[in-house]
């Protein structure tokens, strides 16, 4: 596969991933409560623990898909597409986070700004998720690519040095851990002394 599209079909996966992320934020956030006050929803509680807990469950999301992300395209990929995997590791991961984020926020966000219109001040309403901390949304770029990265220094795919084949002799066969100890070519003396 080419570079290009190895970083194109990985960025679009990713991507993708992004929209049972955000729908499985909106279910699982819990319900914030706010207060409408002149036709505006104020959070009811605001030192409350929904809030961050809406935020904290988005974060859990946004790191356990970006792990799982890094760990598969590392199992899925081989070597020599490197770079265009961890672009699109990074391209992917932030564009399925963006998605997740802004699907989540508008799963009944609808119903919550109708609720808002028509309810007199004093009135308690649910609100939609709403991320809060939005500095969360790397965490699934950054993870996945920490993930492959890590796994690349574990695991190493290919041995220390430049992967092409030598023959006996040569001044770079020494490396690693082990000596090579050929002898010279028969045929004279090497450096061109004797006839």
């Amino acid at each position: 596969m080419g570079t290009l599209r190895t970083w194109a079909v990985t960025t679009a996966i990713i991507a993708f991933l992004g929209v049972p992320a955000g729908l499985l934020w909106a279910e699982i956030s819990p319900k914030v409560t706010y207060i409408v006050i002149r036709g505006q929803a104020v959070l009811a509680d605001p030192e409350g623990q929904a809030p961050i807990a809406t935020d904290g469950r988005f974060a859990l999301i946004a790191v356990a898909a970006g792990l799982a992300c890094g760990i598969a395209a590392y199992l899925a990929g081989g070597r020599g597409n490197d770079l265009p995997l961890l672009f699109g590791l990074a391209a992917g991961g932030l564009a399925a986070s963006l998605l997740a984020w802004r699907l989540g926020h508008h799963i009944g966000l609808d119903g919550f700004q109708r609720a808002v219109r028509r309810a007199p001040d004093g009135r308690l309403v649910t609100g939609a998720a709403q991320l809060r901390a939005t500095g969360i949304v790397v965490f699934w770029p950054v993870l996945s690519v920490l993930a492959y990265e890590l796994l690349e220094l574990v695991v190493r795919r290919l041995p220390p040095g430049d992967g092409r084949k030598r023959r006996g002799g040569e001044a770079d066969e020494v490396g690693g851990r082990e000596l090579d100890l050929q002898a010279a070519p028969t045929g004279g003396d090497v450096d061109g002394r004797e006839p």
